[in-house]
């Protein structure tokens, strides 16, 4: 059902012309204004003394400063703002079998921060004040089917983190359920297959981040039966399928968890609060916490108002990205199995010091000589080593109008097996055995994961 559903376009319920079009209609039908206030204005919301910012229900999230301190990279000590968001929220994807294809429930859903307002969302995608209903909206739709489910009614069940460099210590649960009875589907949801969802990755911010990070988790060479057509797997999505199932690889298992042990131990990362007001970098000023140099990212108040949300206005803070990132894997066969190379990185919201990452991740202000090795073969490479590159939104509650490039690079003969220590090559299928427990991914990884293609 499910191999079918990632090899399967032809959708009885809306082709993926009529998706992308509904998308495009939703967007011009859909009452969506994001102003930029100050603080002062932003209802429901106070700013303490020493600058953080913090929800009067004392639930959501809060803006506050942190030093961090470390011997790992160029810069040892720094202070930033960072959100706390201490809840554990849901992403959640309802799939349902149509004439033994799988399909998965998806929501057209709208976001203050969106590039584009609308975009390909879960099901459910609500922090635990959200359904708790803080705000005293409605609740989110679909809710009780997960709060519900049976045990074996579950097809992936996972913590994963965040983005580590915004969020200090964030996880959601990110869960994909079957349903066998009749479902309502209600207004600003469609029935999509797996090929589909793959197919709008492919268009700049039309699938969110919080799709991708679910639909990472699918481990698909465990689906694959002998009833299944070879044939309409391309030459890369066979591939991906082998180096997903198969047990040869570069560098065993033992080795990879005896290199991240080994790194997390050699290095510190002590993380204190830090009063934002008292931060030599950065100002605290009546309409943004920003940096004295304007690079990174800017924490600003905005006044929301639309009009098919649980609560149709709201004020909140929202970071704003100063630059454009990006994100990249390089990919090489060896012996035969495609391996990817994985970085391991410290950043200062992570659980346990390091995760591993792209082969690239960062800001493009940050394309300098010697800070990551592999940023001009990535940026260089030609037209046909190129799998994918898109710009892809990060997410619209907590980010306004923040994008990555994400790009995947198949390596020549040339690129070379050595790599920096800080550098491994792994199969999908070790990915995917770091995927099934928590804090090993980063989600900027299971992003570009997310979005390779297997059909022709």
């Amino acid at each position: 059902m499910l191999i079918k559903s990632l090899l399967t376009t032809t959708n009885p319920f809306n082709s993926t012309a009529d998706l992308l079009a509904w998308i495009q209609q939703r967007n011009r039908e859909v009452e969506v204004n994001v102003e930029e206030i100050p603080f002062s204005e932003v209802e429901g919301w106070h700013q303490d003394k020493d600058g953080s910012l913090h929800h009067d229900s004392g639930k959501f999230f809060s803006i506050e400063g942190i030093k961090v301190e470390t011997d790992y990279g160029w810069v040892s000590s720094w202070t930033q703002p960072i959100i706390n968001q201490p809840e554990v929220g849901y992403l959640g994807i309802i799939a349902k079998e149509f004439n033994g294809i799988l399909y998965f429930l998806m929501q057209a859903k709208i976001e203050p921060g969106n590039v584009n307002c609308v975009q390909i969302s879960p099901t459910l995608q609500a922090t635990k004040s959200n359904y708790k209903r803080v705000h005293s909206g409605k609740s989110p739709n679909y809710l009780e089917y997960f709060v519900n489910v049976k045990p074996e009614n579950v097809i992936i069940d996972q913590l994963q983190s965040e983005q580590g460099a915004r969020f200090l210590r964030k996880r959601n649960r990110n869960i994909i359920i079957k349903v066998n009875e009749e479902i309502e589907v209600k207004e600003d949801f469609r029935w999509m297959t797996l090929a589909q969802i793959k197919q709008l990755c492919t268009y700049d911010n039309v699938v969110n981040m919080d799709t991708r990070t679910v639909l990472s988790g699918l481990k698909f060479s465990d689906f694959i039966t002998p009833l299944d057509d070879y044939s309409l797997f391309s030459p890369l999505g066979a591939d991906m399928l082998e180096s997903s199932s198969s047990n040869h690889s570069f560098n065993k298992m033992g080795n990879l968890l005896s290199w991240l042990s080994s790194l997390k131990a050699r290095y510190d990362l002590h993380v204190s609060p830090f009063p934002l007001n008292q931060m030599t970098d950065w100002n605290v000023k009546d309409s943004a916490i920003e940096r004295c140099d304007h690079k990174y990212f800017r924490v600003i108040g905005v006044k929301v108002s639309i009009t098919n949300r649980e609560v149709a206005y709201w004020c909140q803070p929202i970071i704003q990205p100063m630059q454009q990132g990006l994100c990249g894997f390089i990919i090489k066969k060896i012996d035969g199995i495609i391996h990817f190379l994985v970085q391991a990185k410290l950043e200062c919201g992570n659980f346990d010091v390091m995760e591993m990452a792209p082969t690239v991740q960062c800001l493009t202000d940050k394309f300098i000589k010697g800070m990551n090795p592999f940023i001009d073969y990535i940026l260089d490479a030609p037209k046909e080593q190129i799998i994918f590159d898109t710009l892809q939104s990060e997410e619209g509650g907590r980010f306004y109008k923040e994008q990555n490039r994400n790009i995947m690079v198949m390596a020549d003969d040339d690129f070379p097996l050595d790599v920096p220590e800080h550098y491994m090559w792994m199969t999908l299928n070790q990915i995917h055995s770091f995927l099934q427990y928590n804090n090993f991914l980063n989600i900027q990884a299971r992003s570009l994961i997310s979005i390779i293609n297997y059909m022709k």
